[in-house]
């Protein structure tokens, strides 16, 4: 009883509900909230076609053969209620590898075996099971409609959901774009890279020679403006993200007086798929970084300063202190300065998070980069429920809180609304979408060229139909 086995072929659940308040006199209780979750399993292997699916009394979990002299378990249930709030969850076995549990007493129960949906003769996809669950669980607990969003069927089990944190392909080669250019030419994305796409279900991509449409030419500005600060930032030694990350918009935001400042150096510790930072090893932490961003912020005159950061993974705390002391520095070196904060997940560590909200940056970003099925293929050290979460917890915190996402990667207008919705049931302010531009051959394709007119509409399904502050939804 003290080992569990999940693996490949056993479909792992972790019901998030809450349950009724202990302060109010109304007692939660927990056995009936396991009770529930044995109908729910009992209901979804019925509909499947698994018939005799059953309790036994004093044993939690659903089996097979009870009342016989063969009881067998073919889902087990292990939760935990803290506040009111469930945790963990079910295991129900669809067809793994029963040999497995030979090396454990399941449950701790020594005179009862273990079964399988395929065991028992039932033959059905694991998708098949979670869908017919989710309509379940609808039926079950839901009071209002239902968003359903399924992230990547993964068919090999030979590899992690979140990978190690490491250096990418490197730079690649800088796309150039010509009339007489050959229909298709050679990617250079990397062979993980294109599997994870594949097995994401994008497999098709724009040839890297094929020009941009016209909605998608940004106007260069090489004015004394743009000269001017970029000669300020050379000069205290400073880095800004709008020319790490090649963005198309550097030249009209300049000639306008804004940059962002890219904190903890300019080398990442992850690779993610779309974009264009340095994944060299990293440096030690610049202590005088922080100084020099309030100096020419003091120097420009700025009433509102953007930070950004890489991820720093080699770090404790992710990089959290010097994005903080940033922060102090541009109030103290300017009276009635705002400070936007756009920082990494900080591998979800609460503390390290905790640290930025506590400098009360007036506007908390952080990225959920993609839409969820995406999400693995694109930013395969990150994950969309972590986004979620540091966005949660800034906004639990007061925060305003910003996110901001890019389109054209092999996403659906269904998805990016679905993001939209993951986003607005945290409180999320503010979200950007633009359109996702490939930097090198060696980067994810562009799916598509989504149109002004698309953009437009996520806008409006953000603001008017989701109540969010603002969302900023063009192109560029």
């Amino acid at each position: 009883g003290d080992i569990t086995y999940h693996g490949p072929g056993q479909l792992v659940g972790y019901p998030i509900l809450q349950l009724a308040d202990h302060s109010n006199g109304e007692m939660a209780n927990v056995a009936e909230y396991v009770h529930s979750l044995e109908s729910l399993l009992i209901d979804t292997l019925t509909a499947l076609g698994l018939a005799g699916a059953a309790r036994i009394d004093g044993c939690s979990g659903v089996w097979m053969g009870a009342g016989t002299d063969s009881p067998r378990k073919i889902a087990a249930i292990g939760v935990k209620v803290s506040r009111g709030r469930t945790m963990h969850g079910f295991a129900l076995n669809v067809d793994p590898d029963m040999a497995m549990f030979a090396n454990i007493v399941a449950c701790g129960i020594a005179d009862k075996g273990v079964t399988s949906c395929a065991a028992e003769g039932l033959n059905v996809t694991m998708q098949e099971v979670v869908q017919e669950l989710l309509v379940q669980s609808a039926g079950r607990w839901a009071s209002d409609s239902v968003d359903f969003c399924h992230a990547v069927w993964r068919i090999p089990h030979n590899d992690v959901d979140l990978s190690p944190f490491s250096r990418g392909e490197g730079p690649g080669e800088a796309i150039r774009f010509s009339a007489n250019a050959p229909e298709k030419a050679p990617s250079g994305t990397s062979v993980r890279l294109t599997g994870r796409l594949a097995e994401a279900g994008v497999t098709m991509g724009l040839a890297i020679t094929e020009r941009k449409p016209e909605w998608m030419r940004a106007q260069v500005r090489l004015d004394a403006d743009v000269l001017r600060l970029r000669k300020s930032l050379r000069s205290a030694e400073l880095v800004t993200v709008c020319e790490e990350a090649g963005c198309p918009n550097l030249s009209e935001c300049w000639s306008s007086g804004t940059a962002t400042f890219m904190l903890c150096g300019d080398r990442c510790t992850r690779a993610c798929g779309f974009c264009l930072v340095d994944t060299q090893r990293p440096l030690p932490l610049d202590t005088d970084e922080p100084g020099r961003v309030a100096a020419a912020a003091a120097r420009g005159g700025l009433s509102y300063v953007v930070l950004t950061m890489v991820a720093r993974d080699d770090l404790a705390d992710g990089g959290a202190s010097q994005v903080a002391a940033t922060i102090a520095a541009c109030r103290a070196a300017v009276g009635g300065v705002r400070v936007e904060a756009l920082v990494s997940d900080f591998k979800g560590d609460e503390a390290s998070i905790q640290t930025v909200i506590d400098a009360r940056p007036d506007v908390f970003n952080h990225n959920i980069e993609t839409v969820l099925r995406l999400q693995r293929a694109i930013r395969p050290s990150a994950s969309y429920a972590r986004s979620l979460a540091v966005l949660s917890q800034a906004k639990e915190h007061g925060c305003t809180t910003k996110s901001g996402f890019v389109a054209g990667m092999g996403e659906s207008d269904a998805e990016v609304r679905q993001t939209l919705i993951d986003l607005a049931n945290i409180g999320v302010d503010i979200v950007t979408i633009g359109q996702y531009l490939r930097p090198t051959s060696n980067h994810v394709p562009v799916e598509r060229w989504w149109t002004p007119e698309q953009f437009h509409s996520w806008k409006e399904f953000g603001e008017r139909e989701l109540g969010m502050s603002h969302v900023e939804s063009s192109p560029l």
